[in-house]
């Protein structure tokens, strides 16, 4: 049995190398505590880079009118109430700031004329507020914090797998890890840890995640070592996703298309959107516009690929290539479409993790001591649907206050942490998982895609999802025969370990909000549930089974009631913007 490691030691440890696990590791550094980033993917290369339409701020540049207050609201509202009010008002103040530091990093937002960062809409937002950079937002924030990473010589590991967060007597003191190529074991002790390893939205068999990431492994590192998690049954189906190739499925198609006017088309040629908000039409809130897409290609109006059309070929080729290049490019390079002349055929696409790690609001941090949460893993910004450009704004701010607080925790330790038993555990996690056996982890884990789409999709009911509930019992049996020699196996098995874990979560979750709200749709229970404004906390009891409890969302704070209150806002002419 394998027992070698190598240890590395410093005061902040920063699991995930995307834009949240970067900022936290910037404020580590810069407040004189050493941080290394230990990372699945190379530093480039994190799920932030498939960020595409946009960061939100209230800078006013574009429409002046626009307020942190406003933003809190439009959030708090299209994530239907489910949202922590103290998460979203923090989000809300600190986004623009977080913009100047990304400017500061070398982020070369969109300008206007006038040389002010430019701000286009996004759907159910007020005011233009969504800054961007083309249709490439998100590799170019990760690539600003990458630079400032790299200039600030802070140490990032890649190619390492976390299988276990290390934690003695309530107190997280670091992580056991493997290196993906090599399989050599590290573990890295630290003062405190935070944890940034991204969402769950690859248990589903359309999704705009890659292999390897995605696949709930945050949400398992932190139930696993006692830790708590929340509205896993809270999942953004992106409206468009793609149909075709094979390996293009479910790869996204920007929202920011539909931001500079793209319309949505069935197979009949009908722009259908009028049939669900006629207001917002196209810019309607994500989950309007998935279940819109989901019903018109259930009832038949769906494409050849069994998808609808999404049309911007109305634009010129010129705005097309200054405002959705990557959108170009990606269509030609994969179907030879020019989208300038041409409708894309789409369809919903699991996109983004709306609950995630139960976290503190202000600190981010975790029930478990010296353990801190930012990014999509964590809970408590976006409720029940999120806004889109808000899960960027998201990473940098809370990765900074994650950080921050991480090294608030480290300059107050009185006594550093370490037991080698709990490392000795750790090895053993590992090696109980190393095995000859009768069954493929990469095969296992596209059933469990295929059951996840087909029992807890776009539109749920409890007779599938109890039955998805069955399928990951067989799930977890499958695991114990599976063939686990190489490094790529190992991680395949641990993914779909912490596939299984996060997938029931989400079913049990799923099942218990007997309601249809945001982005949870259910056919047998199609209203909202006035009794359900609360969020399901899932934690492992001393067997390691789910517990599922209900927890009251906080309340609006006095100083923003009146914000509630305003007028609902005109949608007319934003398509023309």
């Amino acid at each position: 049995m394998n027992s070698n490691h190598r240890t590395y030691v410093s005061n902040i440890l920063v699991i995930g190398s995307g834009a949240a696990g970067m900022r936290a590791a910037i404020a580590g550094h810069e407040a004189g505590k050493d941080t290394v980033i230990v990372g699945k993917r190379t530093r480039r290369d994190a799920h932030t880079v498939l960020a595409a339409g946009g960061i939100n701020a209230a800078l006013g540049t574009v429409d002046p009118e626009d307020s942190w207050q406003q933003h809190f609201v439009d959030t708090l509202k299209e994530g239907y109430f489910l949202s922590d009010p103290r998460t979203v008002e923090l989000m809300a103040r600190e986004a623009p700031t977080a913009i100047e530091e990304l400017v500061a990093y070398g982020v070369d937002f969109a300008k206007t004329p006038d040389g002010e960062i430019d701000q286009r809409y996004f759907g159910a937002h007020k005011y233009r507020r969504t800054a961007y950079v083309g249709d490439s937002t998100g590799r170019a924030v990760l690539y600003g914090l990458a630079d400032r990473v790299e200039e600030l010589d802070i140490p990032i590991h890649e190619n390492q797998y976390v299988s276990r967060l290390l934690v003695k007597d309530g107190v997280c003191f670091g992580a056991m890890s493997f290196n993906l190529l090599s399989g050599e074991r590290t573990v890295y002790l630290a003062d405190a840890v935070v944890l940034a390893a991204g969402g769950h939205t690859r248990l589903w068999r359309r999704s705009s995640s890659r292999a390897l990431e995605n696949t709930g492994d945050g949400m398992y590192l932190a139930l696993a070592a006692g830790g708590e998690i929340a509205d896993m049954e809270l999942v953004q189906f992106h409206p468009t996703g793609m149909v075709a190739p094979e390996s293009m499925l479910g790869t996204l198609v920007t929202e920011a298309v539909r931001g500079e006017g793209g319309r949505l088309y069935n197979a009949d040629g009908e722009r259908y959107m009028g049939r669900y908000d006629a207001e917002r039409m196209e810019l309607s809130t994500r989950d309007r516009v998935a279940l819109a897409n989901y019903t018109e290609i259930q009832e038949g109006r769906g494409g050849p690929n069994g998808g609808v059309f999404l049309d911007i070929s109305h634009r010129s080729l010129d705005y097309i290539m200054e405002k959705l290049p990557r959108m170009y490019q990606q269509f030609m390079d994969a179907q030879n479409i020019d989208i300038s002349k041409e409708p894309m055929e789409v369809a919903p696409t699991a996109h983004y993790t709306m609950g995630g790690v139960v976290v503190e609001p202000d600190t981010h941090a975790t029930s478990i001591a010296g353990l801190y949460a930012a990014g999509e893993t964590t809970s408590g910004l976006h409720g029940a649907n999120r806004l889109g450009g808000n899960s960027l704004a998201e990473t940098v701010v809370f990765g900074r206050r994650a950080g921050e607080a991480a090294v608030a925790f480290s300059q107050n330790l009185g006594a550093q942490v370490r037991a080698n038993d709990v490392v000795r555990i750790a090895h053993d996690d590992l090696n109980n998982i190393v095995r000859t056996g009768t069954e493929s982890a990469i095969d296992l884990l596209q059933t469990l895609r295929n059951v996840m789409w087909e029992t807890c999709g776009v539109v749920r009911t409890e007779e599938k999802m109890q039955y998805g509930l069955e399928r990951m019992e067989d799930l977890k049996v499958a695991l114990t025969r599976a063939n686990v020699s190489t490094e790529m196996e190992l991680a395949q098995a641990l993914d779909l370990r912490a596939s299984i874990v996060s997938a029931e979560a989400t079913l049990r979750g799923a099942i218990e909000r007997r309601e249809s709200r945001g982005a949870h749709q259910r056919t047998d229970y199609p209203d909202v549930d006035d009794n359900l404004n609360v969020n399901f906390v899932t934690r492992f009891d001393e067997n390691s089974n789910q517990v599922i409890s209900t927890q009251s969302v906080p309340p609006v704070p006095n100083s923003l009631l009146e914000w509630l209150t305003e007028e609902e806002f005109e949608i007319e002419g934003r398509l023309l913007e």
